[in-house]
């Protein structure tokens, strides 16, 4: 009799596990962040990840997403395209929920094309303007793509009258989309481009492309290239002698280049998607955390992890279920509201291609701290600044 009563006990607890085992699995909701934490990308990868990881941790102390606690595994790209494809490979078997970077263009160009398969929703700081062109319902952006960045800049150059430029920019997916979309901006302006200058990721020696810079007799230079690069770059100018204006976008004025380069990043110039320096309460309270949690200043790499991971959780909150599908769609024409949604820091607007429009920032480095000179309004400010609910309207 006992030993009758002891096999039903065990059967009733099995039954009782594979009963409450799904509603255990769904706890948590897994993403994956795949980023360059070594490489030509390190710094940009370990900022945009270390913001990711900090929005994660704040999400979860207060509940997570929709009663779901975050689950995140981090991964190395080692700035390689192949590693970043192969990881990605990885983390679709995983069945993870969205994947955050890679950050630098070539290896996004390569790796989405599998999470676009897969249906998993990835985001990326990535700028080059062809990873939002090729019709991926599944890509959104955490940066302002070139085609809204740099007509922002040529606007700056424009308006400084300068009539002679020179572009020096970095020969990849990122430098070169750059080159193409600031060509475009100032055609048919009277700025003349009198000279492009190209030079390779991770280059150590910028002397022959300066004074290459200098025989154009350009009034002023326009450098895109990556953060380590520009510190080098700006260096190389200032021993060579070039007092002319320099001008550039985000890459050229963050903290850790103004860091690498010192004196020589004074007056500078640059149109920034993202800065902590901001006069906006939210974007300076985020450089306290970032730094308290961090020990180091944020970049805007720092700023589009984070600000990723809030925007997914408000469109996932619109949509009401971990239904990715659902959720890219509802990311296409989204406009998110910062007084509803804080962890964004700034109101923001999505098109339907993934990219994104917001308010951004004129720079220029002043005895080694960028300042913001002038906040530039989005281009379409009318499908920036509406406010939008924590759920989606219910169908009629």
């Amino acid at each position: 009799m006992q030993k009758r009563f002891a096999l039903k006990l065990v059967a009733a607890v099995a039954l009782a596990a594979a009963a409450l085992s799904p509603v255990m699995a769904q706890q948590t909701v897994k993403f994956a962040s795949i980023v360059e934490l070594s490489g030509a990308g390190a710094s940009s990868g370990t900022q945009f990840n270390n913001g990711a990881q900090l929005a994660i941790k704040e999400i979860n102390a207060t509940g997570g997403i929709l009663g779901r606690k975050i689950e995140v595994t981090t991964n190395d790209t080692t700035t390689q395209p192949g590693v970043a494809l192969a990881l990605t490979k990885k983390a679709i078997d995983q069945d993870v929920f969205a994947i955050f970077g890679p950050v630098f263009s070539g290896s996004i160009n390569v790796s989405m094309k599998e999470s676009q398969k897969a249906e998993i929703p990835n985001f990326t700081g990535g700028e080059a303007a062809n990873i939002t062109t090729q019709g991926n319902p599944y890509i959104f952006r955490t940066s302002f793509t070139q085609a809204t960045a740099m007509p922002k800049a040529a606007n700056y150059i424009k308006s400084a009258k300068i009539k002679n430029l020179v572009i020096m920019y970095v020969n990849n997916d990122f430098g070169k989309g750059g080159l193409e979309m600031v060509k475009k901006a100032l055609a048919g302006s009277d700025t003349k481009i009198v000279g492009e200058i190209s030079t390779d990721s991770a280059q150590v020696d910028f002397s022959a492309a300066v004074i290459k810079t200098k025989q154009s007799n350009a009034d002023a230079l326009f450098m895109y290239i990556n953060e380590d690069e520009s510190a080098r770059a700006l260096k190389e100018l200032r021993k060579q002698g070039w007092t002319k204006p320099i001008i550039g976008e985000t890459t050229l004025t963050g903290q850790k280049v103004i860091d690498l380069a010192g004196e020589a990043a004074n007056g500078a110039v640059a149109h920034v998607g993202l800065t902590a320096d901001a006069p906006i309460p939210a974007l300076l309270n985020y450089k306290v955390k970032y730094a308290r949690a961090f020990g180091h200043e944020t970049d805007h790499n720092g700023i589009k992890g984070y600000t990723g991971v809030y925007i997914l959780k408000a469109a996932i909150e619109k949509v009401g279920k971990f239904d990715r599908k659902a959720v890219a769609a509802a990311m296409h024409g989204i406009k998110i509201d910062a007084a509803k949604n804080p962890g964004v820091l700034m109101n923001v607007g999505f098109d339907d291609k993934g990219d994104l429009d917001r308010e951004s920032f004129l720079v220029e480095v002043k005895n080694g701290k960028g300042v913001v000179v002038a906040v530039l309004p989005p281009l379409n400010a009318a499908n920036v600044n509406v406010k939008v609910g924590d759920k989606a309207p219910a169908k009629k």
